[in-house]
Order: C-alpha cells, then structure tokens, then sequence
C-alpha cells in the first residue's frame, strides 16, 4: 500500500455542495482518498505519506469523464468540414472505416487516448461501431491497457440500413460483443469494462435490440445509444415506427440507469419526462452538435426535470478535439447564447456534468465523479499561473472558462500518476506521432479518400 499527500492544493471537489477548499490538502492511500481538508495536514498525516506533491498555484479537480467518442476518428479529423451528419457519414467515416484494420485502429485509439489523458480526462467511453477488422475492439482496448486509463468499451453495431461492411446480423453480434466482453471486461484490474452500443435507431432493428439489451443486462452493464441527435433521424424514425427515439426505447424496455443517450438533441417535452421517470442519463456533446449543425440540446430544462446529463467530446471527426476543458465551456456558452439568459447554466454545472455526469454514465457514482473520502483517486491537477487563467477570482470560473489541455499538470488514476509533468512516463510521443501518421496515410491510400497530410 502506498501514501501520496497532496498538498496547498485549490482542491475543487465537485460534490453535491460544490465545495472548494482552497487551500486544502489530500491523502491518498493506495487506489483512494482517504481524507481531505482544508490549510495544512497535521503531523499525523504527514507522517503517513510516502510521497508528496506540493500544488502551490494549482487546482485539483476530480478527473473528468470522456462520456461518449470514437477514438478512431483520431484519424478523421478535419476531412469532412462542413457537412451536416448524414453527408458527414457518406462522404468521410463510412469509405475510411471500411479499410479500418486492428493494427491502424490500435495506433488511432492510442492517439485519442493520449489525448484524453493530456487533457485531464480520466475516463473514456469510446462508442467502436468499425469491425471492417473483426479484431478492432480488441485492439482498441489493449491501447487502453497500454496506456492505464479508466476506459468502456461500447461495443457499436448496426443490424440494418447501414453502410454494408459496417453491418452484422443479431447473430453475429451476440457472438462477437460475448467474446469481446469475456477477454476484456474487468481487464487491468477492473479498469477496462465492456458494454454494448446500438449505433443508430435507423440502423437497429427491434428483435436485435431486444436481445442485444438482455445480453448487456445480463453481464451487470449498460447500453450506450445514439438518440434524437439530428431531426432528419426524428422523422424518419416518425416515419417508418410512427414514435420518436425516447418512447421507441422505452417500449423495447431499454430505458433505465444502465441506458446512456447520447446527444438527446431533438427531445419534446414528454421525451423529457420520460428520460427523468426512467433514470436514465443523458450524454451531451456540445461541440459536435455545434460542428454539425445538429442543434441545441434542452439542456436546462433536462438539468430542472431531474435528469443527469453527462458531458463528451464526440469522436475527433466531428469536433475536432477531445477536449473536456472546451466541452465544459461550449455547454455554456452554446445555451447562454441559444437561450439569451446569461445566468441559464453556471460554471458549477459544466463541472458536474463532466465529472459527477461522467460518473454516472459509467455506473461509478458512489466511488468517481467527485473528491470526496472514499472515493478513487481520480484526480486531475491544473496549473492556474498563466496569463489566461490569472489572476484568479474563482476557482471553478478558471477551470470552465480559462483552462484548457496545455495547462494539466498531472493526471491521476487509482492513485497512480498516468501524466506526470505534462507528459505520459514512458511514451515517446514524438515516435508515435511518426508512425500514427504513416498509418492514417496508408489507411487513405486504400481507401481511395483524397488527403493531404502533413508528414
């Protein structure tokens, strides 16, 4: 067992009281916090610590949740601008991803992964919907165990309507998430997990969705959906089923706290309702939405009916970063503007979003999303001396509106530093921007798709 202190620290919690302890100083023992408070520790718990790391001049936040991603479109960025969803898919993903194999999608997902941790991200849902490869999901999950992040697996797939070699049968798909989560769920020490996501509700058909949902339930995890993102999908689904994507999932029973929805975009009131009655939990990606023109999620009325919304990036196709610091700020900035109440959301909320949200879209609310005694040590450390952060009035403030990737210090996970100084331990970084170029470079050459990467 080991003893880190944390000391002079600006430690904002993230609790159910938004409480900052500034300055304040932490004990972690072993994969927890053991206790907290605030000025300087006691001789005692001094005395227990085997190691310390002095914050003067930075906050330490709990560490946030990368909702919802693809971690291949690391890959993808910026090849596709200014395409509304559906031409976006056509014209980009689809003919990238069917030349997709597990090798090109180890060093994307490594990619995406480092980029997370830089940006103080400590957990990931990446929704992996490519199995062009039928070896791609594992090999994106031995890059998370590479690197030691805190990382779901959302097995994707699409039974129907679908880009053709991106299309499985319910068969196949039963067989293939099985044997996915049996060698991967709970694998390094319980940090990686595996659940399965239903791409989109235009390319899943009901019997499949049945079954695909008893099988995840099954194992003790969750269903990750994309839901209402656009409201082309809205009518189709209007269309063809006669119901919006909300009632649609609830019939199928595929509602609850074990259900992640991402985007949420094109809800109406009762959708709404239905979300908050069920548990289930919203995940918002701000940017993404904004990137391609989807819309503007009802937020603020989700936050008043009760439902929990957690904060993603989307996949670095369609944003192009994965950046929490920069998903916290749009979501604000995006309903201030959208709703023209400057006071509609508050700093506070894009903070629990991201971190209390994430939590619960990964079912870990009793033990992440806040710094609390007991809880994992996921933590996040940034540096608040720089000129577009300082001076500092509030803590919270300069952490949503002012911080961004540049400024994480350290990242922390179960207790061990994964960056430390700005830098990931063992990662020759310049090495791997080498060789994931030559890859991608490589992927576009097969896949016929015209870019122009600089090398």
């Amino acid at each position: 067992m080991t003893t880190t202190l944390v000391v002079n620290a600006a430690i904002v919690t993230v609790n159910g009281a938004d409480d900052v302890i500034d300055p304040g100083w932490i004990l972690i023992e072993d994969n927890f916090i053991d206790s907290l408070g605030p000025g300087q520790p006691s001789a005692a718990v001094i005395g227990r610590a085997e190691s310390s790391i002095d914050c003067s001049g930075m906050a330490v936040m709990p560490g946030m949740v990368n909702a919802h991603t693809h971690l291949f479109q690391a890959f993808f960025r910026g090849l596709a601008d200014d395409k509304p969803l559906l031409e976006w898919l056509k014209d980009c993903i689809w003919p990238g991803a069917s030349h997709l194999d597990a090798e090109t999608a180890y060093l994307a997902a490594k990619i995406g992964i480092v980029e997370n941790l830089l940006g103080g991200a400590t957990s990931i849902v990446d929704h992996q919907y490519v199995h062009a490869d039928p070896l791609t999901s594992e090999a994106v999950c031995r890059a998370a165990d590479d690197l030691g992040v805190r990382f779901v697996l959302a097995r994707g797939w699409a039974d129907r309507n679908y880009h053709e070699a991106l299309t499985e049968t319910a068969d196949e798909i039963i067989s293939r998430c099985r044997s996915l989560h049996a060698e991967w769920d709970g694998a390094n020490h319980g940090l990686i997990n595996v659940e399965i996501g239903p791409l989109i509700p235009w390319g899943c058909s009901d019997e499949a969705m049945r079954r695909v949902i008893d099988e995840t339930r099954a194992w003790g995890r969750g269903t990750h959906h994309h839901c209402a993102e656009t409201a082309v999908e809205v009518d189709m689904s209007l269309e063809e089923r006669g119901v919006r994507h909300v009632p649609w999932l609830r019939d199928l029973g595929a509602l609850g706290p074990d259900a992640q929805l991402v985007h949420s975009v094109w809800l109406d009131d009762e959708e709404i309702d239905i979300i908050a009655q069920t548990g289930s939990i919203v995940v918002h990606c701000p940017v993404s939405n904004m990137y391609l023109a989807s819309g503007v999620p009802r937020i603020p009325e989700m936050l008043a009916a009760g439902v929990t919304v957690a904060l993603a990036s989307d996949g670095p196709g369609s944003n192009n970063r994965q950046d929490m610091f920069e998903a916290m700020k749009a979501s604000i900035l995006l309903q201030k503007v959208h709703h023209l109440e400057a006071m509609v959301l508050q700093p506070e909320d894009a903070l629990a979003m991201a971190c209390r949200g994430g939590a619960a879209a990964l079912a870990r609310s009793g033990d992440l999303g806040s710094i609390e005694t007991g809880r994992r040590a996921d933590l996040t450390f940034v540096d608040l001396r720089s000129p577009h952060i300082a001076p500092v009035h509030s803590v919270a403030s300069a952490l949503v509106f002012c911080a961004t990737p540049q400024d994480v210090v350290h990242v922390m996970i179960d207790g061990s530093l994964v960056v430390k100084d700005g830098a990931i331990p063992g990662l020759d970084l310049e090495a791997l921007l080498d060789e994931a170029t030559d890859a991608a470079a490589e992927l576009f050459s097969r896949a016929g798709i015209q870019s122009r990467l600089n090398r």
